[in-house]
């Protein structure tokens, strides 16, 4: 996890414009470096880096004597890089994975360059031999990008919105500043003047599709085809484990956030499983974070207890989660309401890991809920394939929601997630499952992962079997809810005169409640007119909700009071 920052094309003095990379320094707390690019005096490269691999020569740009034309800026990790080595004979200069893109390119170009890694990135890849710039992002945007493109061809490209929203230009670059799209790349001209040319914006990678490289992953291929239930549930196992694995590539100390619900928990137990296979000789610190007693922290303490982690838990305090709130919403560039309340449980938390401990690379549960229909309104769906096509457009929005919110709340404080939930292979195969399959059954959401697991013995059944718990709502005591301990504080906040007239305020995406008028006061304070950002608030399907929280849904309510 590392900051990276480019401009092309610059008009301005670019010892002024680098101000504007200082404001991604969280995300790469170990080093800074900034560097002009040999005779394009207008263009440059900033990098925060945050050193998890290769502490000798993990600087960027990445350069090598091999391609000296070629200049890599890049964030992410790719897990295969030593595989395509050998597959393709790469004669690597360092240790750091992403020198492998360097070596695809040249071997292939953008698009083999693009489908063949299997990881999670963001990067920059500058070619001055042939005057291209590319821009690429993995297929879930796990890993974030932002650009800025002018009609006069100035290019400014970011890991957040906030090293670009204040970069001086002659025209206006206000609503020009937009994420970059997962699962694409860009193809640019660089003119002699340092001005890039877009030239095409192309889809490398869908998530139903199986990525190219499959063909060179540590399990090449699966032990059977088919889909009788046991061959399916072998597989999700298998597929699920070689997830884990690949991801504990690290000179850092490993850890794992943990809420006690079925996801972060698989994460948990299988990475300490894995960690001891391969003789890792620290112990795998675990982090809950909830009010005492609220039903993640009990859950969170049990799963530990069972796998045998060190486990840490944060008490959360009401004054300082409503203290954290200005804070959440700057780092993490959003209004969305359900976003920024599950937000402020995870940045705390990773506070404290930055604060009280070693750990650096953190394992999480992201993705899971998307991908196996693990939220409580999946329950409502008319039918198997209407569920299907919810969880993938879920799994294509997830940049702008729950990926983006691990990513924010974790690099604010110099921390890097790791996702195994969203690994191509496992999700691909896991899209290619009949619908049917995939729905809730007996009223449980996630069957089909929970089923795969119940012989396995890694979690206690109770676990296994939990309900869905939303993490914003987990973290709080089973009376009052994160949600309504938040609009409680809002409702004192908030005028009723103020919110009758947002939606002459704020006409895009309008305000509804107090509380949302209460967050997108914040955000327009720190990134005033880009209220685009956010295409649509987050809300469950197939149920009249006006909120966002599971607690709202009658599902959740019947199964708390049984």
């Amino acid at each position: 996890m590392c900051g990276i920052w480019a401009l092309f094309g610059s008009d301005e003095c670019l010892s002024v414009q680098c101000l504007s990379a200082m404001k991604i320094a969280h995300r790469g707390p170990d080093a800074f470096r900034f560097e002009n690019v040999n005779g394009f005096t207008n263009c440059c490269f900033g990098f925060h880096r945050l050193a998890v691999v290769d502490q000798l020569y993990g600087m960027q740009p990445i350069r090598v004597k091999k391609f000296p034309y070629l200049w890599l800026c890049y964030n992410g990790e790719i897990y295969n890089f030593k595989q395509l080595q050998k597959q393709f004979g790469f004669d690597y200069q360092t240790l750091v994975d992403g020198e492998v893109i360097l070596h695809l390119y040249n071997r292939g170009g953008i698009e083999q360059t693009a489908s063949m890694l299997d990881g999670v990135f963001a990067f920059i890849l500058l070619d001055t031999a042939n005057r291209k710039v590319f821009l690429a992002r993995d297929t879930y945007g796990v890993r974030p990008l932002f650009k800025v493109l002018t009609d006069d061809g100035f290019l400014g490209v970011c890991s957040e919105a906030k090293g670009l929203i204040n970069l001086k230009h002659s025209t206006s670059l206000c609503s020009k500043v937009e994420p970059f799209l997962p699962g694409h790349y860009e193809v640019l001209d660089l003119k002699p003047s340092g001005k890039v040319a877009s030239v095409e914006l192309v889809k490398f990678h869908s998530c139903k599709d199986e990525p190219l490289h499959a063909a060179c992953d540590t399990v090449e291929a699966l032990p059977s085809a088919g889909f009788d239930l046991e061959t399916v549930k072998s597989n999700i196992r298998i597929l699920f484990e070689n997830a884990v694995r690949k991801r504990l590539m690290a000179h850092r100390r490993i850890g794992c956030l943990l809420s006690g619900g079925l996801d972060s928990s698989l994460v948990a137990a299988v990475l300490l499983k894995l960690m001891k296979e391969i003789n890792i000789n620290y112990p795998l610190q675990t982090f809950a974070i909830g009010m005492e007693n609220s039903p993640d922290l009990l859950a969170a303490r049990k799963v530990a207890a069972h796998i045998g982690s060190e486990h840490h838990e944060v008490i959360l305090n009401t004054e300082e989660g409503i203290q954290a709130i200005e804070e959440v919403i700057f780092s993490l560039e959003t209004y969305d309401i359900t976003t920024i309340r599950a937000s402020i449980g995870m940045y705390l938390v990773s506070k404290y890991i930055r604060k009280k401990t070693d750990s650096v690379v953190i394992f999480s549960g992201e993705g899971s809920d998307e991908l196996t229909q693990g939220y409580i309104y999946f329950h409502k769906a008319p039918s198997p394939e209407e569920a299907a096509e919810e969880s993938e457009r879920l799994l294509k929005e997830l940049y702008l929601f729950d990926v983006l919110r691990a990513d924010r709340t974790t690099a604010a404080h110099g921390l890097e997630l790791r996702v195994p939930f969203l690994d191509h292979r496992f999700t691909s195969y896991y899209l290619s499952l009949p619908a049917e399959l995939r729905i809730p059954k007996n009223g449980i959401e996630k069957y089909l992962l929970r089923l795969s697991f119940e012989d396995s013995n890694l979690l206690p059944k109770e676990i296994l079997w939990r309900p869905k718990e939303a993490f914003s709502d987990g973290i709080a005591s089973v009376k009052k809810s994160w949600f309504s301990i938040l609009q409680d504080y809002i409702d004192q906040q908030v005028d009723d005169l103020l919110l009758e007239k947002a939606a002459e305020k704020y006409p895009f995406n309008p305000p509804k409640t107090k509380e949302s008028y209460y967050y997108r006061q914040i955000f327009e304070k720190h990134y005033p007119g880009r209220s685009s950002w956010l295409p649509h608030y987050w809300m469950p399907r197939w149920v009249k909700a006006t909120d966002p929280s599971a607690r709202t849904l009658k599902h959740y309510k019947s199964a708390t009071q049984e």
